[in-house]
């Protein structure tokens, strides 16, 4: 009989008790399956292995807390008789739903203790709906052990047996052995997650995967051929000086999401906020030529400049401001790297075509056209743009060829005089 609590850890690992052994898992976790990356695949490998060992085990849930401004966090599971992991990422706001209050994950959260319930027998009225689902689904025995990270975070780790009796007192243990090697995986797995969901957020997955990588010196950075967005909000500052700071708060994020949206299913991404305004890229790299990069930021512009019309006429009905932007597409080559002191660093292009980007939506207020195009973008779109003229733009020496298309001219007072100065 084991006398100590290391002996009784050591019994369990190498198979002292009666039954399934931890030992081939642990060994499995020690080497390859550190390097298994992505959680769905790692929750399906544990499980082979468990399997293999001959652990009796029904059902495996894995929750992971993250920081992200969508969601909550995410929850893997697996079931013996499915193929695939399920993937569940609750939004914010999840914890005040009935699907959450009283549930068992709660329990272990705010208790941060394992929590047991035996599904044998007929549950009580009051119990949670996920255990009368899972009962119905065969399961005898549901216990979730909670997983403290060094961060204090609570996480959960699942399990649930179908077999008549459930888990005996030796599987438990063994289970509890075995969450002392699994645990430093797993707040590998949250870490990992949090720090690509804040970089995603704050910088775009382009530049997060760059950081990641190890692009993190000043002067790193690379040539890119792109076509390039430069977008800017109308009346921006009669917004601040109208409206209280969080409908007008509110406005402006509503704005930023109908671009934002219609720029990623484009393919495209937002590189920089810059007060009301964007700064997007379509890179060659993304979407496989220069003219595909700019077809794509072309039907971008329509799309956000189509919703935001929509979303007007429900703004005019609420009494609120409208919201009108200016857009200036180009294209061509950029330097994308880091700038900044040794110490604080941005990630964005530069060069000659993200000026003139600038200064062409700077030219939409001029014309009062919402959307110009310079005249070597046009030609690398097919759908049919209308000539402008000539126009003079600050801090380029030629003047610029400039186009649009014929919906920005409805209802707009535009100039064809060539030579206007900015």
């Amino acid at each position: 009989m084991a006398s100590n609590k290391h002996e009784i850890w050591q019994e369990v690992l190498w198979g002292g008790f009666d039954g399934w052994c931890i030992s081939e898992t642990v060994s499995w976790l020690l080497t390859s399956g550190r390097a298994v990356t992505d959680p769905a695949l790692f929750l399906k490998c544990l499980a082979a292995h468990l399997l293999r060992a001959g652990a009796d085990v029904a059902r495996i849930r894995i929750t992971l807390n993250t920081i992200d401004p969508e969601i909550t966090g995410r929850a893997y599971t697996w079931w013996r008789d499915q193929d695939e992991i399920e993937v569940f990422a609750p939004a914010h706001g999840i914890d005040s739903t009935p699907s959450y209050r009283g549930s068992p994950i709660e329990e272990v959260r705010e208790q941060g203790r394992m929590v047991r319930y035996s599904l044998i027998s007929d549950l009580p009225r009051k119990a949670h709906s996920v255990l009368k689902e899972l009962k119905v689904q065969g399961i005898t025995d549901y216990v979730a052990f909670p997983l403290q990270f060094s961060d204090q975070s609570v996480n959960a780790f699942i399990i649930a047996s179908d077999h008549p009796e459930g888990f005996s007192s030796e599987d438990l243990k063994k289970w509890r052995a075995l969450l002392l090697y699994l645990l430093p995986v797993l707040e590998v797995f949250s870490a990992r997650s949090i720090i690509r969901s804040l970089l995603n957020t704050y910088v775009g997955p382009r530049t997060g995967q760059k950081i990641l990588k190890g692009r993190v010196k000043r002067g790193d950075s690379e040539l890119i051929e792109c076509a390039l967005w430069y977008s800017d909000l109308r009346n921006f500052t009669e917004l601040t000086e109208s409206l209280s700071t969080e409908p007008m708060l509110q406005l402006v994020n509503t704005y930023f999401e109908v671009v934002t949206n219609a720029v990623t299913r484009r393919g495209g991404e937002v590189l920089r906020f810059i007060g009301d305004a964007m700064l997007i890229v379509f890179t060659t790299e993304a979407l496989g030529s220069v003219t595909k990069a700019c077809s794509a930021v072309l039907k971008a512009a329509i799309d956000a400049n189509n919703q935001l019309q929509q979303l007007n006429k429900d703004l005019v009905a609420k009494g609120l401001p409208v919201l009108e932007f200016g857009v200036g597409l180009h294209m061509g080559e950029v330097v994308y790297g880091n700038v900044g002191s040794l110490s604080r660093l941005d990630f964005t292009v530069m060069g000659p075509a993200v000026n003139r980007t600038a200064r062409l939506e700077e030219l939409t207020k001029t014309l009062g056209i919402d959307l110009l195009l310079t005249a070597e973008f046009a030609e690398k779109v097919t759908e049919p743009t209308v000539f402008l003229g000539s126009y003079s733009v600050r801090g380029v020496a030629e003047p610029l060829q400039i186009h649009t298309l014929q919906q920005f001219l409805q209802g707009q007072q535009s100039t064809n005089t060539p030579g206007v100065a900015l």
